[in-house]
């Protein structure tokens, strides 16, 4: 038999008040008090995310909500916008019903890290996946060409798809394996524009979601200092609140000047942020000492061929364009179609592809964005071509030849800055090439500033220049050569100039050198360099005397004029103390 219950007190046993259901009493000050809120909901009922919006039991709505705003977090870290302000079209749908195809939800974050975060997204829409690759699936040609430059959606995500620079980040090199332990240093990455800085960076991003460290992206073309400031402060209470580290990129980071890099000496220093630094120019002279001192530098290297190669590969599978081998045969006239040439097959010849690696001299951007382009002008112009493939079948298809993606790229792709290292390393080149003598190589370098931009009279002093410190007095008449080719540029300028710099160069290359005259003077620099004290007066013999107190004070006196004897004539041109000095001997070290 079970025991009874005591029936339940009435409110005024229980201390005289009744309070709502979810109240609780202040005991410090004996009154009970109630705050202003609905009844709490039921754990089986059902709770709409504010975030995305879907239907959870309520039980499971905190940490539901937790993933998606960290989600949203880790978007706008990376640098993600949310998307435009639109109509909730799900908030018309009944409490209890799932939204239907014809009702999109919009999210508030362009995606998720995962898990119950997810975002849905319009109907027949497939999340953008990492690698690129798996992003391009399910859609026609055309569409994958659409929006973001291919470059940019071929972004690999891991080291494993990281093609190039084998030499800094290869197996067992030290890179790759502080990357893999997530142990990354302050670093600044140099080099040519396409060599896979960004991408080293964009890498690192998503590695450092594994272990939660913040990735913040700057550009130092659009940022200010303020900003600077304010991811540093952020990192700060990141760091002394949730023991979080931040990693900050700084995209051409030789764009901040030198007080602007001194924004990041004590924060990089004490570890409040790991600096990740992209640029172009050498380091040495663009970014602070005292921050290289802090960084590790990274030099990458232009992409070789062979690598060029493996990205437009990878590029042309993700797209779905068939590579036509050498046995394979096609017919050279193009024939119009009635119908979109985004029905037909679409084949490139892999000589196209291997000429597409050599033109973009070792840039992956602009390779990719060549391919892009000659992709988009042959679906635009709506032509096939009968091709016959390996198996002996023929067929319609869009093809894409040598010719068409050299007309996308116009020519060569020449790297060369005339502000930037470059400059200065073909212009040493240049001179190097005509003292040794070599016209094939003065030639080369010659050509590769002058249809790289460079301007035809820096070439032409450079050539004067020359003239005395290599040549001298070994043939005198290199100076005059060089400065009418000077003159000459002068005069008519570029194009029509450039045989002239030819000529000069050639003819310095083939000319006799003779360094006399420039070791002499260097000599004499020397000699008054190490000279301690006050320099030797000018003997009097040798000074001027156009007044009668100058002739009073012996100026002039016991001068003996040249021309007036017919006999060598023996006198001291230089001053007591250097009596017998020979500049054009060897001087002692």
């Amino acid at each position: 038999m079970p025991p009874a219950r005591l029936p339940a007190a009435p409110p005024a046993a229980r201390g005289g008040l009744q309070l709502p259901k979810g109240c609780g009493s202040r005991r410090a000050g004996g009154l009970a008090s109630c705050p202003a809120r609905e009844p709490m909901e039921e754990e089986g009922a059902a709770v709409r995310c504010p975030v995305c919006l879907r239907e959870l039991p309520g039980a499971l709505i905190n940490s539901h909500l937790d993933r998606c705003l960290q989600a949203g977090q880790g978007d706008a870290e990376r640098g993600c916008s949310p998307p435009p302000k639109k109509p909730r079209l799900a908030a018309a749908v009944p409490s209890g019903e799932t939204p239907s195809a014809a009702a999109p939800v919009f999210s508030l974050f362009h995606k998720s890290r995962g898990g119950g975060g997810q975002s849905p997204g319009a109907p027949g829409e497939k999340p953008e996946e990492g690698g690129g690759g798996a992003a391009l699936r399910g859609a026609s040609l055309a569409q994958k060409l659409e929006g973001k430059p291919l470059a940019d959606r071929l972004r690999p995500d891991t080291l494993r798809d990281y093609v190039g620079q084998e030499r800094v980040l290869g197996a067992q090199t030290l890179l790759r394996s502080l990357l893999e332990s997530h142990e990354i240093p302050s670093l600044i990455l140099w080099g040519p524009p396409g060599c896979g800085k960004t991408t080293l960076a964009h890498i690192i991003a998503n590695s450092s979601k594994k272990t939660g460290t913040r990735f913040v992206t700057l550009s130092a073309t659009s940022a200010k200092t303020n900003d600077v400031r304010d991811v540093i402060s952020q990192a700060q209470n990141e760091k002394r609140l949730f023991k979080r580290k931040t990693i900050l990129f700084i995209d051409e980071i030789h764009r901040f000047n030198k007080s602007q890099q001194d924004t990041f000496l004590p924060h990089v220093e004490c570890g409040t942020v790991t600096l990740i630094g992209a640029t172009t120019e050498n380091p040495s002279f663009q970014v602070n000492a005292a921050l290289l001192s802090r960084c590790r530098v990274i030099v990458l290297e232009k992409l070789s061929v062979e690598a060029m190669e493996a990205i437009l590969m990878r590029a042309v599978r993700s797209l779905g364009v068939q590579v036509l081998g050498k046995a394979d045969q096609h017919d050279s006239s193009a024939t119009g179609s009635s119908s979109e040439s985004s029905e037909f097959p679409v084949y490139i010849e892999e000589k196209a592809l291997s000429t597409l690696a050599y033109l973009c001299d070792g840039d992956a951007r602009t390779g990719l964005n060549g391919l892009q382009l000659a992709v988009q002008a042959r679906l635009a112009a709506g032509k096939t071509t009968p091709v016959s493939t390996a198996k002996g079948c023929s067929v319609d298809g869009v093809l894409i030849t040598e010719e068409h993606v050299k007309e996308g790229l116009q020519r060569s792709h020449i790297l060369y800055d005339r502000a930037g290292e470059e400059h200065y390393n073909c212009i040493s080149a240049l001179h190097k090439s005509m003292r040794g003598s070599d016209e094939n190589a003065s030639l080369y370098w010659l050509a590769r500033m002058l249809e790289g931009g460079e301007d035809p009279l820096y070439v032409a002093r450079r050539l004067v220049r020359f003239a005395s410190e290599d040549i001298g007095l070994a043939d005198p008449l290199a100076l005059t050569q060089a400065v009418a080719a000077y003159q000459g540029c002068h005069f008519i300028g570029m194009p029509e100039c450039e045989v002239i710099l030819a000529q000069c160069v050639v003819y310095f290359a083939r000319a006799p050198k003779s360094i006399e005259v420039y070791k002499a003077y260097n000599n004499v620099k020397e000699c008054l360099r190490m000279h301690t004290g006050p320099l030797p007066p000018v003997p009097l013999h040798l000074r001027n005397a156009p007044t009668r107190l100058m002739k009073n004070l012996g100026y002039g006196k016991g001068y003996k004029y040249n021309p007036m004897y017919k006999e060598p004539v023996e006198q001291d041109y230089l001053p007591e103390e250097l009596k017998g000095m020979d500049f054009f001997k060897e001087q002692k070290t």
